[in-house]
């Protein structure tokens, strides 16, 4: 995944835009960068690896550093960005979000049309935010070359360019899987993937781009480039897990989704009889605990805080690159509320569950600290397919997933005609996942939430929300 965040300014801009695409550090781990313009120096950029170290920490000199009326940065997961580029077309900036699965066939594309070479990474891997613009650069035009590079890419890309005038041109991905909203100030616009990030710096929402649409930013106009399409697919893992609380998409608030959606989950269990046996309903914080709250609220219990996480020095267990240190981290974050755990039957509500490895490691602690049953609730469906939009999963193979490693251990390759059915709760096969997965947590019930759910939460038409990880439907 990954995020990104500009401004376009009659006056300074670079702190603000600092503090914007600092925002947006849930979103991504690996690289950091920043790209400004000023009248005077022209393009700047700043690009810093944040894998051991927050965004902040980085970045904090570029306020001393750079200058500019007009600025881009992002956060990434994948190759560093922003790139100064220098073509036909002029010398930009530009940076996105997404993933291109097609990287070699449109690198062997290039090279045929005459682009004489890439830089090339460490095992001779291209940087994606160049292959883009490798693309984009084949055109007579940003809006034709944008176009073109969308269509080609199998995968996913939303783009930043920082134009050497200063404006900004901002593409939403050409089926909107991903964000991008505009913000207006008396001295400027501003562009990113979450709302609050420019709401907090005094700018009001002026616009939701559409899929695919293209638009342009200067410190006085908004203007149209190419107008949205009609067909959409954002991701409904964002109001799962990705989205921010304070953020809202296509409208639907991610922190009010989560209430939704934990009460609808409580709804479904209010015939199973469970409740007159758990003693608190709690969740796996962070995203966990807004579902719960409203699990909690639909069902009458008392909800507690059983553990807390301590995140000053590790804000993210995922940084390291060794899985042991990972699960190291994990696990010294969790702190115990022992006056809620010990002798108590507790009923979490996590997010989502992927590989099912920190979850385990979860409910050992809590049996650790004195629980007397642990029941737990996924927010959404059991995740089947790796996400190849936006590789959210990070998994580099379906197998890797706990739901579809449990199906080929009951029915090896046999079992992936049955997908649909082992997501069901109420089918044989359903009833046998959820089965499997409790005794491999050591968990006294688990469920999932229902597509059905999830979509009816969310609010959205079904068909305007890519479900891919949960149905494999594109």
């Amino acid at each position: 995944m990954g995020g990104f965040f500009g401004i376009t300014s009659k006056s300074e801009c670079v702190a603000e835009v600092f503090f914007g695409v600092d925002y947006h550090s849930h979103l991504g781990t690996r690289r950091g960068g920043m790209a400004a313009y000023d009248k005077e120096i022209g393009l700047q950029r700043v690009i810093h690896n944040i894998e051991s170290t927050p965004f902040r920490t980085k970045f904090e000199h570029v306020i001393d550093d750079m200058k500019g009326t007009s600025a881009i940065g992002c956060i990434s997961n994948s190759t560093p960005q922003p790139m100064l580029i220098r073509s036909k077309l002029g010398v930009y900036a530009v940076c996105m979000v997404g993933i291109i699965n097609n990287a070699q066939e449109l690198i062997d594309l290039c090279l045929e049309k005459g682009c004489g070479h890439f830089d090339a990474m460490t095992g001779g891997a291209v940087n994606s935010t160049e292959l883009l613009a490798a693309l984009i650069n084949q055109k007579d035009s940003f809006v034709e070359g944008i176009k073109y590079a969308q269509e080609l890419i199998d995968g996913t890309a939303s783009i930043l360019i920082l134009k050497e005038n200063g404006n900004i041109i901002c593409a939403r991905d050409k089926v909107g899987r991903l964000p991008i909203v505009i913000g207006k100030s008396d001295d400027g616009y501003s562009v990113s993937f979450e709302s609050f990030a420019y709401q907090k710096l005094g700018y009001v929402d002026e616009k939701e781009l559409g899929p695919g649409e293209i638009v342009e930013i200067s410190p006085s106009e908004l203007k149209v480039l190419a107008p949205a399409g009609k067909k959409m697919r954002i991701c409904a893992f964002l109001w799962s897990y990705y989205g921010y609380p304070n953020s809202a998409y296509e409208g639907v608030s991610v922190e009010v989704m989560r209430y939704i959606n934990g009460k609808i989950m409580a709804k479904n269990d209010k015939n199973s009889g469970i409740f007159k046996d758990v003693d608190y309903i709690c969740g796996v914080p962070d995203s966990g605990t807004p579902h719960a709250i409203g699990y909690a609220s639909e069902c009458g219990l008392p909800f507690a805080r059983a553990f807390i996480k301590y995140t000053p020095t590790w804000a993210r267990s995922f940084i390291p690159s060794n899985q042991s240190i990972r699960n190291m981290i994990a696990k010294m974050k969790q702190i115990p509320v022992p006056e809620l755990i010990n002798y108590k039957k507790l009923l979490f509500v996590d997010d989502s569950i992927v590989r099912g490895t920190q979850l385990k490691g979860t409910v050992d602690f809590l049996y650790e600290n004195g629980a007397k049953e642990v029941h737990m609730r996924s927010a959404c469906p059991p995740i089947m397919y790796s996400c190849k939009f936006l590789n959210f999963t990070r998994a580099k193979s379906d197998m890797e997933l706990i739901a579809r490693k449990v199906i080929y251990d009951l029915e090896g390759e046999e079992g992936e005609k049955y997908i649909a059915e082992y997501s069901d709760a109420s089918t044989q096969r359903g009833k046998k996942l959820r089965k499997v997965l409790s005794d491999q947590l050591n968990l006294a019930s688990l469920e999932f939430q229902s597509l059905e759910g999830i979509i009816e939460a969310i609010g959205l038409p079904e068909d305007c929300l890519c479900t891919y990880c949960w149905n494999g439907k594109e």
